[in-house]
């Protein structure tokens, strides 16, 4: 039988040869180690970009994550030390349909395969990845496991039940509830100096960027606008932010639910009070919509991908944007509306940005104070540009902040 032509397959159809990916609703999928030998669980999701597999899969965002590839091909390019978002990788498991067996890129200083083993990313191949997805698109992101090599035998030498399998998936944690911000932030502080045509100049602008999982294209983007950026530890205090003198600040993205995220809410709402200009983007969009009054809420499979069409409300453009988000904000579209924390206390907020898919929050925009949030990447690392005018949008509001001191 090939794998590829039935991706659902009878328990009994696997050996210590194999890779086994199970479903927390018991769908089980037989296929081929790649990457490490071992266990691993997660919540498993999809991502639909064709490019940038090596930006996913350095995403912190992606932590506690089994990524699936919806496109076929992957590690045609192998791995480069230029594309990377952070110091490793973060994806929980990895699963491709059709991993390549060779590589052609002139930057590529290794396969794909020698990373996540190097990383001990424990994946699957040869998969039959397009009805898999079909499936979760229908029923839900959930909880799942990959096991291949000892994971699929007892203490006895003998291969495990299905059960046995399941058992481990659904004993594993939720992502609802999880907070991971401190797991994946920055230990210790760094600076980011102004780049480009500012390189070597006095800044224009001191940034604090919180780190609650930051991909390193965020600050670059800044800093090659004439930004000085420093990048903080999730968990830094509020005295620790002013004592930058911050003409702006930053809430990154990162995994995790938002509805854990109380210290940074509050922290957000300091800013907001001192009138200091706000940027959040993704896990930072929603924090600002609760330190605004608004609640969050799990998307059933949410948006991961270079290619979903957002349009900027305030206007009428739409742009092809780069997701990572299994959460969102609840908060009206349509006319503005007075912040509901503190009745109105932070004055008009509208929505600025709703994904043309499924019509979800992808933004915020504060009408009487300097603050601002989408719900997607606007580095674009990978992904396209389109929405690379938002960083302007954050300069404006510094510029116009400092001229009015």
């Amino acid at each position: 039988m090939n794998r590829n032509d039935s991706a659902v397959i009878s328990p009994e159809i696997f050996s210590t040869h194999d890779a086994v990916l199970v479903l927390e609703d018991g769908n089980v999928y037989v296929g081929r180690p790649y990457g490490a030998q071992g266990v691993t669980t997660g919540e498993i999701v999809f991502s639909t970009a064709m490019t940038g597999y090596q930006e996913t899969l350095t995403d912190p965002s992606y932590a506690h994550q089994i990524v699936v590839q919806t496109f076929p091909h992957i590690g045609n390019t192998g791995v480069n030390d230029e594309d990377l978002e952070s110091q490793k990788i973060w994806v929980a498991g990895y699963v491709v349909r059709d991993p390549a067996t060779q590589i052609s890129n002139w930057r590529a200083k290794r396969t794909l395969d020698e990373d996540l083993n190097a990383q001990n990313i424990v994946g699957i191949a040869d998969i039959d990845t397009r009805q898999l997805v079909r499936h979760l698109r229908s029923a839900g992101v959930m909880r799942a496991g990959i096991f291949s090599g000892e994971a699929l035998v007892d203490e006895s030498g003998r291969l495990k039940r299905i059960d046995d399998l399941l058992d481990v998936v659904q004993n594993s944690e939720f992502m609802a509830g999880a907070n991971l911000s401190e797991e994946v932030s920055t230990n210790e502080s760094y600076v980011v100096e102004p780049q480009g045509e500012y390189e070597g100049k006095d800044p224009l602008y001191t940034v604090v960027s919180i780190d609650l999982g930051v991909k390193a294209m965020s600050p670059y983007r800044m800093a090659e606008r004439g930004c000085r950026v420093h990048v903080l530890p999730a968990g830094t205090t509020w005295e620790e932010i002013t004592a930058l003198h911050p003409d702006g600040v930053f809430f990154s993205n990162g995994p995790g639910d938002p509805a854990t995220a109380d210290f940074e809410v509050n922290q957000i709402r300091q800013v907001l009070d001192a009138k200091i200009p706000f940027f959040g983007i993704c896990f930072g969009n929603q924090l600002l919509g609760r330190a605004l009054g608004f609640g969050t809420y799990k998307l059933k499979f949410g948006h991961r991908g270079v290619n979903q069409p957002v349009q900027d409300l305030t206007t009428g453009k739409v742009e092809v944007t780069a997701h990572n988000h299994g959460f969102a904000v609840d908060a009206p579209k349509g006319d503005p509306v007075p912040s509901p924390y503190g009745d109105g206390h932070f004055g008009r907020v509208q929505v600025s940005h709703v994904d043309l898919n499924d019509d979800v929050v992808e933004g915020l925009q504060c009408l009487d104070i300097p603050a601002f949030s989408v719900q997607y990447h606007p580095e674009a690392a990978a992904g396209p540009h389109d929405a690379a005018y938002l960083f302007d949008r954050f300069i404006d509001q510094m510029r116009e902040a400092k001229e009015a001191r």
